[in-house]
Parts: C-alpha cells; sequence; structure tokens
C-alpha cells in the first residue's frame, strides 16, 4: 500500500524571509507553507525535494494557497542511486506533467483547492516543482504566489531495485499497477493519515494516536476480535472530529503567540491540554492500545461505543480554563507550596503580586485573594495544572441548574473594569479583513473572541426576552437559557443536550424534603417554552436536538409526573410549530417531525386526553400544500393502525371524523394525497361502509365515469365481495353443523349427482325438482342451486315495472338464463339445467372437478375451493392460477404480463377484461368479438 515519503527541501529559487521553503518538510494545521518574494522578477519559481530513501512514486499532492496561486505547477522527477553523487547542476529530470490550478473567484479567495494527481509508478530520488505564472487578483497585486503543502505517496524501494540502475528494472516498475482499494478503487493508502487533507487539519498529538490505533485495528481484524476493531474504528473516527477542534485551537494560540497576548496563549495551551485529556478519558484510548497486554473488556460491548459514534465532551472555554486554574491554584497544598516559597524569597512573592494584573484582564470574574495567591512562573503553573485530577469544567455544565452556584459570567463581567490596552488588542478591527493572512487563521480568530468574550458568543438577554423566559430562568437558571437565545448554533445544541440530561436525570422530589425543588409542572411548562423556541430553528442539527428533546419529555418525564392540564398545555404549544414543520420540503426534515408528533401521541397522557388525532383529522383543503397534507394523512392512518378507530366523538378517530377527512382529501390536486385518503377511507369502510357511502356521491354509472371514483367503488366492491364470502361461509358452516344426521344422501341424490357430472345431461332437473333436493346433494351441487338462485333473483330485480307488468299480462310461461338473456318457452326446469351444462357461454367446467361455475370464478375456484387446490398457485404476475408443475412454462409465456389496474384476467383467453363489475365481463362473453377461447360459443356458433 502506498504511504507518505518523507522529503527534505534542498533547493528553492526564492522564497519569503517569514515563509521560507523548509516549511514543506512538515504537515500540520500551523504550517505557513512557502511563498516567493514579494514583487520579485523570476517569472519560474524552482523547489527541489529529495526523498530521505529512494521510492516508487504513486501520487502526489498539491495544496494551494487561497488567493496566491500560480497559474500552473510543473512536476519533474529524477532517480541517482545512494551510489552516485547528486548535485542540482548534475540531475537529470524527467518530466511527468503539470498541473493547472483554479483562479478561485467562485469561492471569493476564501477555500484552497487540493490537487491530487496519479502518476504512472516511476522510482526517484528528487523530486522538481516548477511554478509558473500568477493569477492576480484584488487580494495578489504584487504577482506573489504560495503552495501551502506538498505530499508524496508511494513505497519504499528495495536495496537490490534501488542499486541496479538499468532500464529493464525502469520499465518494469512502469508495467506495475498501483495498488487501489477494491472496495472505492482508489489509490489504497497504509493510513488515512498519510493524506493531505488529514494530516493538514488534524493535531499532530492526535495524528499518533490514530496512527497506533489503525495498527490495533489490523491486529485485531487477524485475529478476528470485531467487537474490538469495531470499537477501534469508532474511536479514529471521534479522534478526527477532537483533532481538527485541537488544530483550531493551536492556530489560535500562534496567532496569539504572534500578538504578543502571551496571556492568552497560556490559556489556549492550557484549553488544549485540558481538552484532550478530557477526550481521552472519555474515548477510553489507553484502555484500545492496550499497553498492559490484552484486555477482555474490549471485546464486549459498553455504552460509549453502543450507539454508533461516540459523543465527545463539550470543549472547555478560556473563562472555564482561568478559573480552573484559579481554583487549582487555591487548594491547601498549591497555598503552602506557595506560602513556603514566599517566606524564603519575599522578591519573589511581590514579583507574582504584581504580575497578577496581568492575568486579571483574563474574562473571568473572580476573587482579588484567589489572584493574589497565583504564582506566575513557569514551574508554578506546571504545578497547578498537575493538580487538576479532572477537568474543572466538567461539573460547571453539567451540574444541576437547579443548584448552580456561579450564575450567569456576563453579569460578573459587568462589574470588572475594562483594561483600556489589553482588552482593545484583542478585537477584530476592520483593516484586518483585506488583509494577506491565512482565511483558516481569521477564521480561528473569529472563533477565539467568540470563546474569549461570552458577549460576542451568546446574545444577551432584553427585558422582553426576559420577562418571556422568567420561569425557565428560575428553574433552569441564567446561562442555559442563555444558550438557547445565543447567535451561535454551538450553544443551542449544548443547551439542548444540558436541557435533555437534567430531565433524564431529575427525581422526583417531595417538597416537604426540598422546598425550593421546581415541581414537575413548572419544569414541564419551562422545557416546552424553550423548545417552542428551539424547533423552530432553522438549523438542522439545532432542530434535530430539539426533537429528541421533545420524545425524552413526554415519554420519559411527563408520564406519571406531570397533570394532565399541563400536559395538554404543553402540547397545545409545541404542536402547530411540529405540524408546519412536518410540511417542509426537505425530507429529512419532516419526517424527523413526523416521528416527533407520533412519539407525543404514544405518550400514554396524550393518547388519554385525545390531544393529537383531532388537529390531524380536519379536512384537508384543495390549497393546502401536498407536502403538509401528505404528511398529516400519514400520521392520520398510523394513528388509526396504533390506537384504532374510536367511539369517542371528542377523540378525533371517529368514523365520522375519518370518513369527512379522507373524502376532503381525496379531492386534493395530488395524486399522494389522494391515494393516502383512500387509505383511510378503506380502513373506516371495513368499519361502517354505511358513513363512508352517505359522504360520497351516489354509486352508479354517472358516478363511475370519474376514475377516482370508479377505482374508490371498485375497492368498495372488493371488500363487499370479502365481507359477502365471509358470511356465507359462515352460514354455510353454521348450517352443516345444524343438519340432523339423519339427513344422510340417498341413493336417489347419488344418482343425481353422478348424473351431473356426466355429459348426457338428461337428468339435471332430478336435484331441483325433489323436495329435498338441496339436502340430500353435496357441497358442489348445492353451490351451483345457489348459484342459480341468486342470479335469477339478480335478473329479476334488474327489469322495471314494464317488464314486471308484461310478464303477468302474459300467461305462456317462459324460461329465461340470467346470464345470457336466452329464454325458451315452456315451464320444464331441466331445460335451464341443460343450458347451463352445455351451451351457456357465462359459465364453464372446472377442469379438475367438473363443477359447472362462472367464467369470472374459475381463477378464485381453482386455488380455494376445488378439490386439486393444493396444485394450484397464484401467479404473481397476471393472477392466473396455474398448475405448480407448469409454474416456470407459463412465466415464460408472453400472455403472462402484468395486470392493468382496476381490470381483470380471463382464463380462458388470457386477455384483460376492463371495467369487471361494470359489464365487462358480459361484453367479453357474449359479444360477436368477444372472448376467443370459449369453447360454448364456438359451439353455438356452428349448431346455428
Amino acid at each position: 500500500m502506498a504511504k507518505k515519503i518523507p522529503f527534505n527541501v534542498v533547493f528553492a529559487s526564492d522564497e519569503d524571509v517569514n515563509f521560507p521553503a523548509s516549511e514543506l518538510n512538515t504537515h500540520g494545521p500551523t504550517v505557513h507553507g512557502w511563498r516567493s518574494t514579494v514583487g520579485g522578477s523570476l517569472a519560474t519559481h524552482d523547489i527541489i525535494l529529495r526523498f530521505q530513501q529512494p521510492a516508487k512514486i504513486y501520487r502526489i499532492q498539491l495544496l494551494a494557497h487561497q488567493y496566491l496561486i500560480p497559474e500552473k505547477v510543473e512536476l519533474w522527477l529524477h532517480y541517482s542511486p545512494k551510489s552516485l553523487p547528486s548535485t542540482p547542476s548534475s540531475q537529470y529530470f524527467d518530466f511527468l506533467g503539470f498541473v493547472a490550478l483554479a483562479d478561485n473567484a467562485n469561492t471569493n479567495y476564501k477555500s484552497r483547492e487540493l490537487q491530487s494527481v496519479t502518476v504512472t509508478p516511476r522510482r526517484g530520488t528528487h523530486l522538481k516543482l516548477r511554478l509558473i505564472g500568477s493569477q492576480n487578483n484584488e487580494y495578489n497585486r504584487t504577482s506573489q504566489i504560495s503552495l501551502l503543502a506538498v505530499n508524496v505517496l508511494g513505497e519504499d524501494l528495495d536495496v537490490g531495485t534501488s542499486s541496479n540502475g538499468n532500464g529493464n528494472v525502469e520499465e518494469h516498475i512502469g508495467s506495475e499497477a498501483p495498488p487501489l482499494d477494491t472496495a472505492t478503487g482508489e489509490l489504497a493508502l497504509a493510513s488515512i493519515c498519510d493524506d493531505l487533507l488529514f494530516s493538514m487539519y488534524v493535531e499532530e498529538s492526535i495524528v499518533k494516536y490514530i496512527r497506533e490505533l489503525e495498527q490495533r485495528k489490523t491486529l485485531a481484524v487477524s485475529s478476528e476480535r470485531f467487537e474490538y476493531a469495531r470499537k477501534l474504528k469508532l474511536c479514529m473516527t471521534a479522534l478526527r472530529t477532537a483533532g481538527e477542534r485541537l488544530g483550531r485551537y493551536s492556530l489560535a494560540k500562534r496567532q496569539a503567540v504572534q500578538q504578543e497576548d502571551f496571556t492568552t496563549a497560556k490559556l489556549r495551551k492550557e484549553q488544549m491540554e485540558m481538552y484532550r485529556a478530557a477526550v481521552l478519558r472519555q474515548l477510553q484510548v489507553q484502555q484500545l492500545l492496550e499497553t498492559q497486554g490484552v484486555q477482555s473488556s474490549n471485546d464486549q460491548s459498553c455504552e460509549i461505543y453502543a450507539g454508533g459514534k461516540p459523543s465527545l465532551p463539550p470543549a472547555p472555554s478560556l473563562q472555564e480554563v482561568a478559573h480552573a486554574l484559579a481554583e487549582a491554584a487555591l487548594s491547601p497544598k498549591s497555598i503552602a507550596s506557595q506560602d513556603d516559597k514566599s517566606s524564603t524569597d519575599g522578591s519573589l512573592g511581590q514579583a507574582s503580586n504584581e504580575s497578577v494584573v496581568v492575568v486579571s484582564a483574563a474574562p473571568v470574574a473572580t476573587a482579588p485573594a484567589a489572584l493574589h495567591a497565583t504564582p506566575t512562573h513557569a514551574t508554578g503553573w506546571r504545578k497547578s495544572h498537575d493538580e487538576i485530577p479532572q477537568s474543572p469544567r466538567l461539573p460547571s455544565r453539567h451540574s444541576s441548574p437547579m443548584c448552580s452556584r456561579q450564575g450567569s459570567l456576563r453579569r460578573r463581567n459587568k462589574s470588572v473594569p475594562r483594561n483600556s490596552y489589553e482588552d482593545y488588542e484583542e478585537r477584530a478591527i476592520p483593516a484586518l479583513r483585506h488583509s494577506n493572512t491565512n482565511e483558516f487563521l481569521r477564521e480561528c480568530q473569529g472563533n477565539a473572541l467568540l470563546e474569549a468574550d461570552p458577549n460576542r458568543g451568546r446574545s444577551r438577554l432584553n427585558d422582553r426576552e426576559r420577562r418571556q423566559a422568567a420561569l425557565p430562568i428560575l428553574v433552569f437558571g441564567s446561562e442555559l437559557v442563555e444558550q438557547f437565545y445565543s447567535r451561535q448554533f454551538q450553544d443551542r445544541e449544548d443547551g439542548l443536550m444540558r436541557l435533555r440530561n437534567f430531565l433524564k436525570e431529575l427525581e422526583v422530589v417531595e417538597v416537604a424534603s426540598n422546598e425550593h425543588a421546581a415541581s414537575p409542572n413548572k419544569v414541564a411548562r419551562s422545557a416546552a417554552l424553550l423548545l417552542h423556541r428551539a424547533v423552530r430553528d432553522a438549523v438542522y442539527s439545532v432542530f434535530s436536538q430539539a426533537t429528541e428533546t421533545v420524545r425524552v419529555l413526554f415519554l420519559e418525564f411527563v408520564p406519571g409526573r406531570v397533570s394532565p392540564s399541563e400536559v395538554a398545555r404543553c402540547v397545545d404549544r409545541l404542536l402547530p410549530e411540529l405540524l408546519a414543520k412536518s410540511g417542509d420540503p426537505s425530507a429529512r426534515l419532516h419526517t424527523l417531525a413526523q416521528h416527533t408528533i407520533l412519539s407525543i401521541a404514544a405518550c400514554p397522557e396524550v393518547a388519554e386526553q385525545s390531544l393529537v388525532a383531532p388537529a390531524l383529522s380536519r379536512s384537508v383543503g384543495s390549497g393546502t400544500h401536498q407536502r403538509l397534507a401528505m404528511s398529516r394523512l400519514q400520521m392520520l392512518e398510523q394513528l388509526v393502525h396504533t390506537q384504532g378507530i374510536s367511539t369517542d366523538k371528542h377523540s378525533g378517530l371517529t368514523c365520522r371524523a375519518l370518513s369527512e377527512c379522507g373524502c376532503s382529501g381525496i379531492h386534493h390536486p395530488a395524486e399522494p394525497v389522494r391515494k393516502v385518503a383512500e387509505r383511510i377511507l378503506l380502513l373506516v369502510y371495513k368499519l361502517n361502509p354505511r358513513m363512508v357511502r352517505k359522504q360520497l356521491p351516489p354509486d352508479d354509472d354517472i358516478t363511475r365515469r370519474n376514475l377516482l371514483y370508479r377505482q374508490l367503488f371498485t375497492e368498495f366492491d372488493k371488500l363487499d365481495l370479502e365481507r359477502k364470502q365471509e358470511l356465507l361461509e359462515g352460514s354455510k358452516y353454521v348450517g352443516d353443523a345444524a343438519t340432523p344426521p339423519a339427513d344422510k344422501p340417498t341413493t336417489s341424490s347419488d344418482a343425481s349427482q353422478r348424473l351431473l357430472k356426466s355429459k348426457s345431461g338428461q337428468a339435471l332437473g332430478l336435484a331441483s325438482s325433489s323436495s329435498n333436493g338441496y339436502a340430500s346433494c353435496n357441497g358442489k351441487q348445492q353451490y351451483n342451486e345457489q348459484l342459480k338462485r341468486s342470479m335469477l333473483s339478480a335478473s329479476n330485480s334488474r327489469k322495471g315495472s314494464a317488464s314486471n307488468s308484461e310478464s303477468t299480462e302474459d300467461n305462456t310461461p317462459k324460461i329465461r338464463c340470467p346470464f345470457c338473456d336466452w329464454s325458451c318457452a315452456g315451464s320444464d326446469a331441466t331445460q335451464l339445467d341443460r343450458h347451463y351444462w352445455k351451451a351457456c357461454p357465462f359459465l364453464t367446467k372446472c377442469p379438475q372437478c367438473s363443477q359447472v361455475l362462472e367464467v369470472a370464478a374459475l381463477n378464485y375456484h381453482l386455488t380455494t375451493e376445488c378439490d386439486a387446490k393444493e396444485s394450484y398457485v397464484v401467479c404473481a404476475r397476471c393472477t392466473e392460477s396455474v398448475h405448480k408443475q407448469l409454474y416456470e412454462l407459463h412465466q415464460m409465456e408472453d400472455y403472462c404480463r402484468e395486470l392493468k389496474t382496476g381490470a381483470a384476467r380471463c382464463p380462458l383467453c388470457h386477455d384483460d377484461v376492463h371495467l369487471p363489475l361494470d359489464g365487462g365481463w358480459k361484453l367479453h362473453l357474449l359479444s360477436a368479438a368477444g372472448c376467443p377461447g370459449n369453447i360454448r360459443k364456438k359451439n353455438a356458433k356452428k349448431s346455428n
């Protein structure tokens, strides 16, 4: 795998005194980089790098300046064995290519360009960079160019290979392919720390830890300790985030040194050490490194790494660092050592008292006695810092706000006199905005100023905000409330985390034991006031933390503690804002808002009072935004599934409320909204069909011309058919159970059953002519007789009063088929049975059990009712019933295709039957150009 090739700069054509070429030898957040001389006359600038040992080069990375940008950079490579002397005059470089750099105008000269060039594997000992031209802009009037960092990736050459200088070795190396990562296809690196993008922004000490953890991860994978490897991976990811923060702190420390603000530089140094120690302690880095040998606890799951990426401790501010050092100096051990030193050397104590004035300029308000007892020499500071067992900022940030003893730092700073020199020197002045300084430095300077002065980072509450947040200030303290009103989103996130931890850890305290403790009702009301502001935040990370805190409030804190009236007040305050967020076009925002609203509805106190469902079941207007209407209906559908349909008229989940909401939703112009509304109507229709039908237009041909109603009524018909089948099956089981054992099939019934299955058709009327025919026939014949009766009654009900009057006036008896309108004179019922058995094109015979049934019911019969139903399956594509042995052949046929919406599939000709419930089957089976696979229709044509 490729790794970083160390090198040294041996030649540079010119350089700025403050930015020498030797800066390119190292990588880190505090690296200045190389710059050319101001106003130089050279058109090209050469920089020669010598590798510490011969190497095989795979990739070269260049990091350009944000506005001191050259036009292009040429790359030249030279190889000379160690046995031969090499000087810049005797070197011969091979041209590899060039890199053209952008002018960076589209980013307003605020970002740096990183160019990674993959080259054909070549061996080399020297690399020459030739920078040509300069891209002038408003920040670069003197044609000065700069290069911040150079990184060379490759592999070290073997001793035998590097000593052999013939051309065959060069050709062999050039023919080799660079090692690639199988997952990404990029160049495989031995360590992520070798990448320039990583090493330039992560602090050096953290880089060392990450390298050691990578080695431990490789060993863990080889020994199949996968839980240990997972912890190492998560730890490295968290360390990278912490290393970037430490890199910014180191830049701020360097800037303070350049400005000769040594007090701030010292606080920055202590801040870095405190934060580094807190991170290493929380992530258990020393335990993961296993310096004392293999530890079995690393192979077991722990709380820190159980939930994915571990959380980092909050970074201490400069005020907390200074306060911690002052408290450490006031410890008994420190005071005793200081008294001993003052007794032996009084002049030293006087000097320390005089130098304390500078420390008092730090933005923290402490007592004068504490400051006068603080030693300022190097050994004294180191000793006081070593006496701190843990990070002293944690109690002040994570302690309960109910018993906070610090109060607001800003209010305490108000009484501190302003130092005219030290304070104003730290302010950002407009003259530095367009100076030739690093943009990254200016960003870190802004962060340093925000942390150095609380008035810059957090908004001072005005009178109106203080009146609004009077109760939260009383309950949680002013420090936490000010974080919610801060202009910095990091402060708002920290405030939400502190509020969530407070709600999780708060215990019910009796009034008799602690009369100053706030009641759960006041805590819930105060949290709702702060969360009402947080859920409206435009920053996604803050909104995500706010929704998590809302879920903790209602699912962990409210149950069993807060009164119902206070719960209703909290829901009324938060629910409108969450409903508005549920209509946001961003998917992650409205999904998170929906999940939060459903979590609130799952709270037992909220469900008992039905506080969420009435807001969701309101009618959806046609002008409502599509995303908002869809979110409301989706949440309402989920509530119906989880809580069910209620009979309480105030619950919002009654049949009337749901049907009205669904009927308003099906008229929305957006199709996704109509689909969800249809599903809600179907859920209500299963329980109360009459209520849903009452809200819709009448079910007739005119209404079914509308595609929307046609699809909806088709689904209703399916539900009605399922309900009727359940009733028929239930009545069938009841009839079989009520039939006495004496009513057994007689010999005549067996004969009639056999004749029914024969092809003669002469004795089809025996079962119907006998008085106990239905009781004596088997199940299949009974099904046929019931089918005839139902169809006869259906055909008679379709005829009007005129046809009924004509039939009464006609004295001649006539038999008519209810399926195909076939009729004949006479009163012999056997003729109708014979028609059913042989001629009616609307009916067919089951190929397995020879039962006569409708063509439309053949697929359903073969899979659910037939004696051979175990041998048939339903095709998932075309919904036909297919024999299991022929299923694979069936799927290869052309007629096995997807079924259209609202259509049915004919089992005889395999064509789609459109509008099957509106005369589609009759048109398909009886028309002249109807079903081509119907044999009875062909036989009727031949007989005619």
